[in-house]
């Protein structure tokens, strides 16, 4: 698995015309798969003998992974993301009630007061500077995303910065083992500082209703254990899984909502400015209501996924996927970008950008008689099925609102440099730029 240098959809591209499941090497030289294909990653993420729990990692599981892996804070963070069954409903029942779209909407005026005033700040940055060029990935698609999720989490404004840095690092896929070691470690007394914030003033956030959870007395007839069964299976079926958190879930918890709430709705809304300026036609459309901001944001989330390739999965004995064994214990990475242009699932044109791509996918399933249409427009870089981005609701309003108060604000945006020499993430998990520079005018 290369850095990227550039676009990594061209890469791309040249492994899925190869098969929509590769193997690859991850860092250090461990073995690994990706899957690449829109119906094979459906197939993968549905399969009922894959799990997300590290236990089934075998090479993880032999002690054959050092501590400073780069990709080893993906396998063994405590949450959701690495819990299968009765313990992933448990751990997403915890969370789920903030993210609904109830609660997510109310949010709208919140979303909207923050826009405008980072987009009055964005213009005074620019002013200030000799050639009116200001970095909008720092100073509009950065702070917008981390602001809201920090205020639902209760993150005080002297953690925020810090925990961005240490966030980037975690997706990074270049950093050495001492850096990843110190990261890690600086990562856990943060949020640790975080949650001793809210246990000494606990409010109408996130973060205290987890503490509440960690704190309560378990459930009577609760087996008071770690939440780990040490079987091969996954978890359901389990008896007595209590309603609390240990404290590694909580600050595992802490972890996932700050790095997924803030860092793909980063990228995502700077993927999304980036291919609407090199596309003014699909701009136009926009401007002009023939489409809407929100068909921006999912052709951006299909055409420009903001998370390349995921770790991980494992098949908890050998499973077959469109063809291609995958050996149980292996870790498989979920390819997002590559199966969000994949030709099989979105025609001859699926590297193109397209905001009326889905009015057009509506209309020919309703002219297909089979009712269902010859390509599909329904994406998966939010996930699928129980590992379904909890978040999703969220980041299609912050990305919707950004895109229409930036664009109305400033009709004359522009790249100030070159498309092709934008500078990318040194990461294979994280999909985007490292900034943005542009003019407002």
């Amino acid at each position: 698995m290369d850095l990227p240098r550039g676009c990594p959809h061209a890469a791309n591209a040249a492994l899925l015309a190869e098969g929509t499941v590769a193997e690859v090497v991850l860092p250090d030289g461990v073995p690994g798969m990706a899957v690449l294909g829109h119906e094979a990653l459906k197939e993968l993420i549905g399969h009922p003998d894959v799990a997300k729990n590290a236990r089934h990692f075998t090479a993880l599981r032999e002690g054959r992974i050092p501590d400073g892996w780069p990709l080893r804070t993906f396998a063994t963070v405590a949450g959701m993301v690495t819990s299968d069954g009765e313990e992933h409903r448990r751990l997403r029942s915890l969370t789920g009630k903030a993210f609904t779209a109830r609660r997510v909407e109310a949010l709208r005026p919140r979303v909207e007061r923050l826009t405008a005033g980072l987009l009055d700040g964005m213009e005074r940055v620019a002013t200030a500077t000799d050639d009116g060029v200001v970095d909008l990935r720092q100073h509009f698609a950065l702070p917008l995303p981390l602001s809201v999720i920090s205020e639902l989490l209760g993150v005080d404004e002297e953690f925020r910065d810090r925990l961005h840095v240490l966030s980037n690092q975690v997706v990074s896929t270049d950093l050495g083992p001492e850096e990843v070691l110190a990261a890690n470690r600086e990562m856990v007394a943060v949020l640790g500082a975080v949650a001793a914030s809210r246990t000494r003033q606990p409010g109408d956030d996130l973060t205290s209703a987890l503490i509440a959870a960690r704190d309560e007395e378990p459930d009577a007839g609760a087996d008071g254990g770690d939440g780990g069964d040490g079987g091969d299976g996954h978890d359901e079926g389990r008896e007595g899984v209590r309603d609390r958190l240990s404290e590694p879930e909580l600050i595992g918890t802490m972890l996932v909502m700050i790095v997924a709430g803030h860092e793909t709705t980063l990228n995502l809304i700077t993927n999304a400015v980036r291919a609407l300026l090199a596309h003014p036609d699909q701009l136009d459309l926009l401007r002009s209501g023939e489409a809407d901001w929100a068909d921006a944001a999912e052709e951006t989330l299909r055409w420009d996924s903001p998370v390349s390739f995921f770790p991980f999965r494992y098949p908890t004995r050998d499973v077959t996927v469109d063809g291609t064994l995958i050996p149980r214990g292996t870790p498989v990475l979920a390819g997002f970008s590559a199966a969000g242009r994949d030709p099989a699932a979105y025609g001859p044109d699926a590297d193109r950008f397209d905001v009326t791509r889905g009015d057009r996918a509506r209309r020919d399933v309703r002219g297909d008689r089979s009712g269902r249409g010859r390509f599909t427009t329904r994406h998966l870089s939010l996930g699928h099925g129980t590992h379904y981005c909890l978040g999703a609701p969220l980041a299609r309003l912050e990305t919707t609102i950004a895109l229409r108060q930036l664009f109305t604000r400033f009709p004359g945006l522009s790249l100030a440099v070159p498309e092709q020499e934008l500078p990318y993430n040194p990461s294979f998990v994280s999909n985007s730029v490292r900034e943005l520079p542009v003019r407002l005018r």
